[in-house]
């Protein structure tokens, strides 16, 4: 009996060890796989890191030599982890991204050609070789997009994930505007986080002048972080990364869902894209028309390029943000009306939201074409079910009521007042339109704004308080919002139910439209209090316009915020990180929410008056 249990026990022995070498060697493979998936990202990311370094600092030769052998070491790795997917199956060269790689692939090895090809005292100045930098940043945003798909985000929702992405942004543009190369002498980090929040946030208040502290190397990071922050970090990556990959997995679908605020699942990245494309459009048009409408005899050539594309980017972001002292109230700029009403569209425009530009993009096209087949091909009229949707009506609508009354309100109360630097009555209503247009969210003034009369100042916190559309690079309580909340009182007093163009409005629409309102008047009154408390010696109203600017992420200042104190400005700071991720964002990512409400309690009315 023991002599037949040995050999059984014996072969056991020998299967486990198998077992075991077998697990081994997964575990080796998966090791090796998930170091090669990495190491591509790390270099690119290093890589960044010394380019960061030698922009910001000053370093020496021998430092130098040693960041452009790295330089070199990179390119290669970047070479190999581009074409080793392509050399292993041939068929994912015709996937979406493969032009791309193609054209990466082809400048890397040049430049790596050409960097063996030089001298070594020719290699000293290959630091400051555009290409090898562009390359160098491209090939870490490849690579990041690459990887992120393979990210377990399991343990943050989609509103945690928001607001983490603006918060990480914010602190790496914080640094950033702290390298030496990117101001002209020292500034506080308080001012650097206060900037880098203002201009993620796409507020534009600010405590430093960004033409005589910033180099063209802080402007560049500024814009940069306008940029981030107006499409939002998360819609850029869950694109780029769905782009690289050439497809997605059913929860990254979920969270480029909530982004995109689309019905249908199926339709979350093809709007990622609209996004994408609408601003490079919209963003690349504004930048020629600006461009052009500016005197060849205003600046150099260069300071005309970066001035427009500064200002094309800061307007459709609704940033606020100008490479001038004055910023638009500047001298040079002051009565050059052309800028400013191209600069005014622009703002509408990124004020407008995604959604209701691609709603009216695309039903413009699809009637064109039904027209030109009419026409053009004798085709019969074929029925589209394509129609301008409720909520396009609803922001469309509220937005044109709101730039009319603006405009009509600047004029009225300021005819005699702020707009008397205007000679003509051209100049007067130019300058009110913009002032209608840029109160709500964008931040830009051609007056002086600390002039404004009493009235005046009442509506620019009512505009600011409402602020752009939903789903928009604006901030504030939204048009919708606010438009919800109006037709409610008005069908409460008629005793009907919401009701707009034939459909009824959803019971949650209105829970969130008061709860959006409330929370924004909660918190403003909570923020004015302490700024009063923190600054006793400026005037209320002043600081309660400062806090709702910066809640709206407007950035129309009274001359108050360059004058705060530290503690008052880490309280701006804050109020516009609130504003920007908005109070329900906000409040949403730190609570828990309800994973069982399938039941209904008996309903009771409550006496309200």
């Amino acid at each position: 009996m023991s002599f037949v249990q040995k050999p059984t026990d014996s072969g056991q022995q020998k299967l486990s060890r198998k077992e075991f070498s077998f697990d081994g060697d997964e575990k080796k493979k998966k090791n090796l796989h998930r170091f090669r998936n990495m190491l591509p990202f790390v270099a690119a990311s290093v890589a960044v890191l010394i380019i960061i370094i030698d922009m910001g600092f000053q370093p020496n030769n021998a430092l130098r030599t040693l960041f452009n052998v790295y330089y070199d070491i990179v390119l290669l790795i970047g070479f190999l982890s581009i074409s080793s997917p392509y050399i292993r199956n041939k068929k994912i060269i015709f996937k979406k991204a493969a032009l791309l790689d193609i054209l990466l692939l082809a400048a890397l090895l040049l430049v790596f050609l050409y960097n063996l090809w030089t001298t070594v005292s020719r290699s000293m100045e290959r630091t400051h070789n555009f290409m090898t930098l562009f390359l160098m940043v491209s090939f870490l945003i490849r690579e990041f997009f690459y990887l992120r798909m393979q990210i377990n985000y399991r343990r943050l929702g989609p509103a945690q994930l928001f607001v983490v992405s603006f918060l990480s942004i914010i602190i790496l543009g914080s640094f950033l505007l702290m390298l030496p190369k990117a101001t002209v002498g020292n500034i506080s980090y308080v001012d650097a986080l206060f900037t880098a929040t203002s201009a993620v946030c796409v507020t534009g208040l600010n405590v430093l002048d960004t033409e005589l502290i910033f180099t063209l190397f802080g402007q560049f990071i500024i814009l940069l972080l306008i940029q981030s922050g107006g499409l939002g970090i998360m819609t850029i990556t869950t694109y780029f990364s769905y782009f690289f990959k050439g497809g997605s997995s059913y929860r990254n679908q979920l969270l480029a869902k909530d982004i995109t605020n689309d019905e249908r699942l199926d339709n979350v990245f093809s709007s990622l894209k609209s996004i994408l494309t609408i601003t490079a459009i919209i963003e690349g048009l504004g930048f020629i028309l600006i461009f052009i409408s500016l005197g060849k005899e205003d600046t150099t050539l260069a300071g005309r390029a970066f001035f427009s594309l500064f200002h094309a980017i800061s307007s459709f972001c609704n940033a606020g943000f100008s490479t001038l002292s004055g910023n638009l109230y500047d001298m040079r700029i002051r009565f050059h009306y052309p800028v400013h009403i191209i600069i005014s569209f622009l703002i509408i425009l990124g004020g407008l939201g995604f959604p209701i530009i691609h709603n009216i993009w695309e039903y413009i096209t699809t009637n064109l074409k039904g027209l030109f087949k009419r026409v053009f091909k004798d085709e019969k009229y074929t029925y589209s079910s394509l129609v301008i949707s409720v909520n396009s009506h609803i922001v469309i609508r509220t937005t044109l009521v709101l730039l009319i009354t603006g405009t009509l309100g600047f004029f009225i109360f300021e005819k005699e007042g702020v707009l008397t630097n205007h000679s003509s009555d051209f100049g007067k209503w130019t300058a009110a339109f913009f002032g209608s247009v840029t109160t709500r969210t964008a931040g830009f003034n051609n007056t002086d704004t600390a002039a404004l009369s009493v009235p005046a100042t009442l509506m620019c916190i009512v505009l600011m308080w409402i602020g752009a559309s939903p789903a928009s690079t604006g901030g504030g309580i939204k048009t919708s919002t606010f438009a919800i909340a109006l037709m409610n009182f008005i069908a409460l007093i008629r005793g009907k139910k919401l009701e707009y163009r034939g459909r009824e409005i959803s019971q949650l629409s209105v829970s969130r439209a008061f709860a959006q309102m409330t929370l924004a008047i909660l918190f403003i009154m909570a923020i004015t209090l302490t700024m009063i408390l923190i600054e006793p010696e400026k005037d209320p109203l002043n600081l309660l316009f400062e806090t709702v600017s910066a809640y709206g992420t407007v950035g129309l200042s009274k001359n108050v915020t360059p004058l705060l104190s530290d503690a008052g400005k880490l309280v701006i700071t804050l109020t516009m990180f609130a504003g920007r991720v908005s109070m329900f964002t906000l409040l949403s990512s730190m609570m828990k929410k309800v994973k069982y409400s399938k039941y209904k309690y008996p309903t009771e009315e409550i006496l309200i008056n």
